[in-house]
């Protein structure tokens, strides 16, 4: 409305701007004069009407608007009203300007009076159709307004509410009238108000409406907090004049409820995911536990803590499970565990994990530290039980709850994880509980495998080490020292070995191998060949047979019908699968102390290193043949007469090959640390493993060395002797001399009795010329060498046998015998401990007579 200037008393005159409800209704007049013809016709009936002034007045309203069938009608009508009678009633009237239509227009007829006194009347019409269509439009808005379900308000320009509907006055309590004139300060708390305020100013500004406006309040009488979702747009007048802002709320706290359990499930599920990749990577007790909680913290808690069983990690066969010990067996707590791991996202947080679990003036370990919970506590319920505890924070604590959830795996208690949320962070939920035991159980599992790996890992380590020469191996004319390094605990076992076998005549051989591949059948092949190469060493068998048996023996390792049935599949076909075959490298060597000569062969592993005095580190030139397992192949062997004082080196690959550097430049590193071979050979192998960037850990490592230390020339008696019978005798001769010679007369019966022996045996079976040798070293060695293939074979003899008992007395009376083939025939030795070291016991009669 627009005031025009000037009042008479307290009236205020206005005009009704364009689009006001008059415009609408359609009303017009006009007034009949005493003769009943129409004197005065206003210009709203003209527009009404479609007819001008000057054509109706001064004519009968009857004759002019209404059908010929009413006219009687309507002048008795017009007649009553000129006698003073009011009249309202609906009269159909043409359209002239519609066409000729008929419209239907309600006239409201009032007697006046003109001013000599005689009767006339004044006539209001209004168009029914307008009405009929403000009547449809009035009901609709009302049916909106008032019947809906959601929140309606609507707010004038002063931003008060000027309306509200019975949804709106249902929620937040009173009558409708009494919600008017109030402002959103009324309903909400300062900063939501100030916000909703802002956004009315906006929309009354702008005309840009605002949808899903979200505020939080509480209804009036309630404690829950509410979420509501309004919408505002401007209102305007048919002029387009701004007269207010609707709004229409929803409450969405249910909707807010769903998005944010949606929300916690997308994060428990990439939780979950997480856990999946990052839980169970390393086969390492206390690595698992750290992987757990780089997960849960801060994603799923603000503190966590994890404790294991002190008996699993000390290599137990079992942790104590679900329970664990008595009361009376643990001192009243729960068993004895260990803090392994701690996490935390809070600054201020105490440094050892949640503190107020428990009650009793329980004090949180630190990491590595061994602990029991009180046998009351939750925690201590939790392991007996196997089932998660919820546990509140205490009043004036940090942590405002914590979840205790046992480590289960395989249906046994492992350990405990507690989750702890401090206050000010969301509780706890069911969700959330759920969540925490999956991640328990994962990380259980993985705990349980690494437990189980480092159990078998250790015996396997424990057979691995078994199956290496105990001690300081010693060897006649060597000097030995050796390293042994295996993996680390975070990867398998290897199949690498070493080893130094004693053959006769103070002869040594020197093996050094490696099983490809890791893990316990690894070990347990290197076992069965380093059995194997034992074996075939006492055959004192030359080097290229012995690595040849080996592969035989390495291809049926990994078939179930043997070596022989291996070998003749791979002859038949070439292309047999080797996925089960166990293939190995290996160097074996055998070494002379009387010619200070070593015989080498190589099946595929790294050349052995020789330094002579004075020179530089030498890689030996020894055909390096197939690995052992792939077979097809003979191998070769190489003799080479090494110096006095030269150091010999075997190792594996570890020693000089690894992920980042090439075997050339392993070997190269390696002549290089052997440059100054002076040092004591101890010192030697320390400055070789000191000095190589080996990259420990990656794979095994063995190392044997050995300093050349040839038996001095008065330390061995060689004679060669005719094939005649007097040889026998010159043999006791020649014997007797060396042992007195030696001053090892206390041996010179025994040994000139055993010669004799063997001399004969030599004489009676062999052939070609005799050969008589005496080696003294640590202990006292005899061979007796001809040309016979023949070899010595001991029996029982029999009562009426003059002869026969020679080899019986042999073993009867010697530490050890044997005989073993040469070149050009064979050699039977036998062995005496030196008077000063073990002495073997005189043979009892009984012994004596058994051999009769």
């Amino acid at each position: 409305m627009s005031e025009i200037p000037g009042t008479t008393g307290d009236v205020v005159w206005q005009s009704s701007p364009p689009g006001s409800i008059y415009d609408y209704i359609r009303v017009a007049s006009f007034s009949i004069g005493p003769d009943g013809l129409v004197d005065q016709w206003s210009v709203r009936a003209a527009e009404l009407f479609g007819i001008a002034p000057h054509q109706v007045r001064g004519k009968d309203p009857v004759e002019v608007f209404m059908p010929a069938e009413l006219r009687p009608r309507g002048h008795r009508r017009v007649a009553e009203i000129l006698d003073g009678k009011e009249w309202t009633g609906l009269v159909p009237f043409r359209m002239p300007h519609e066409g000729g239509g008929h419209g239907l227009a309600e006239i409201y007829v009032m007697p006046s009076e003109t001013e000599t006194g005689e009767r006339a009347a004044l006539c209001v019409v209004v168009d029914v159709r307008a009405l009929r269509r403000i009547e449809t439009d009035l009901a609709s808005s009302q049916a909106i307004f008032g019947q809906s379900p959601f929140g309606f308000l609507l707010f004038g320009n002063d931003l008060r509410v000027q309306r509200a509907n019975a949804r709106f006055a249902k929620v937040f309590g009173g009558a409708i009238e009494d919600h008017r004139g109030r402002t959103v300060h009324d309903y909400l708390s300062r900063p939501e108000a100030d916000r909703l305020t802002g956004a009315l100013k906006r929309v009354l500004e702008t005309g840009e409406a605002v949808n899903d406006f979200q505020i939080v309040g509480t209804q009036p009488g309630g404690k829950d907090r509410r979420h509501w979702s309004i919408n505002l747009y401007r209102v305007h007048s048919g002029a387009g004049r701004p007269i207010g802002v609707a709004g229409i709320g929803m409450d969405v706290t249910r909707r807010h409820i769903a998005a944010r359990e949606a929300a916690s499930a997308r994060r428990n599920l990439a939780l979950l995911n997480e856990a999946s990749a990052r839980i169970g990577n390393s086969l390492d007790l206390e690595t698992t536990a750290r992987e757990l909680l780089d997960v849960a913290v801060p994603g799923f808690c603000d503190l966590a803590a994890v404790d294991l069983y002190q008996s699993l990690l000390t290599g137990e066969e079992a942790p104590p499970g679900r329970g664990g010990s008595s009361r009376s067996e643990s001192g009243g707590g729960s068993a004895s565990l260990r803090r392994v791991a701690f996490a935390s996202a809070v600054s201020d947080a105490p440094l050892t994990g949640p503190g107020d679990l428990l009650e009793g003036g329980y004090v949180p370990p630190e990491v590595g530290a061994v602990h029991r919970f009180p046998f009351s506590s939750l925690a201590a319920n939790a392991l007996r039980t196997g089932r998660t505890q919820a546990v509140p924070g205490s009043a004036g604590s940090l942590i405002q709850s914590t979840l205790a959830v046992p480590l289960v795996a395989h249906d046994a208690v492992v350990g405990l994880a507690q989750f702890s949320r401090t206050k000010g962070s969301e509780p706890f939920g069911d969700r959330d509980r759920a969540l925490a035991v999956e991640l328990a159980a994962r990380a259980a599992v993985c705990i349980d495998n690494a437990r189980l790996y480092r159990r078998e890992h250790e015996r396997a380590l424990i057979l691995q080490r078994s199956l290496l020469p105990p001690g300081d191996p010693e060897a006649a004319g060597l000097d030995i020292a050796c390293r042994y390094l295996p993996g680390n605990t975070a990867t398998e076992v290897g199949g690498d070995w070493f080893d130094v076998i004693e053959l006769p005549g103070h002869r040594t051989a020197l093996v050094v191998g490696d099983v490809m591949g890791r893990g316990l059948r690894a070990a347990v092949a290197m076992g069965e060949l380093r059995t194997a190469v034992r074996t075939l060493a006492l055959l004192d068998l030359e080097p290229a047979e012995v690595l040849s048996a080996l592969d035989e023996i390495a291809r049926g390792l990994g078939t179930p019908s043997g070596a022989q049935q291996a070998s003749r599949v791979a002859h038949k076909s070439r292309d047999a699968d080797l996925s089960e075959v166990y293939l190995a490298t290996c160097v074996y060597a055998v070494y002379d102390p009387v010619t200070r000569r070593c015989t080498f062969a190589n099946a595929g592993h790294p050349p052995p290193v020789v330094v002579e005095p004075g020179e530089e580190p030498l890689l030996l030139d020894v055909p390096p043949g197939m690995p052992l397992g792939v077979g097809g192949e003979p191998f070769e062997q190489v003799e080479v007469e090494l110096a006095e004082g030269a150091l010999l080196s075997l190792y594996t690959d570890g020693l000089v090959e690894s992920r980042d550097q090439p075997l050339d430049e392993g070997l190269t590193a390696f002549r290089a640390a052997l440059s100054h071979p002076v040092r004591p050979l101890e010192d030697v192998c320390d400055h070789v493993l000191n000095t190589l960037d080996t990259r420990h850990g990656e794979d095994d490592i063995a190392l044997l060395m050995a300093r050349i230390q040839g038996l001095p020339a008065d330390a061995v008696g060689d004679w060669r002797l005719p094939r005649e019978p007097r040889s026998v005798g010159r043999a006791r001769e020649l014997a007797r001399a060396q042992l007195v010679d030696w001053d090892l007369e206390a041996l010179v019966d025994t040994v000139e009795l055993l010669v004799s022996e063997l001399v004969t045996n030599a004489l009676r079976y062999g052939e070609g010329e005799i050969r008589l040798r005496l080696l003294r070293d640590r202990t006292l060695v005899c061979e007796v060498w001809d040309a016979g293939l023949v070899q010595p074979r001991r029996r029982r003899a029999r009562d009426t046998d003059e002869g026969g008992r020679g080899l019986q007395l042999v073993g009867l009376l010697s530490a050890a015998w044997g005989s073993r083939r040469t070149p050009r025939g064979k050699t039977v030795w036998f062995e005496l401990p030196l008077p000063d070291g073990d002495s073997t016991a005189e043979p009892t009669v009984e012994q004596l007579l058994s051999m009769f």
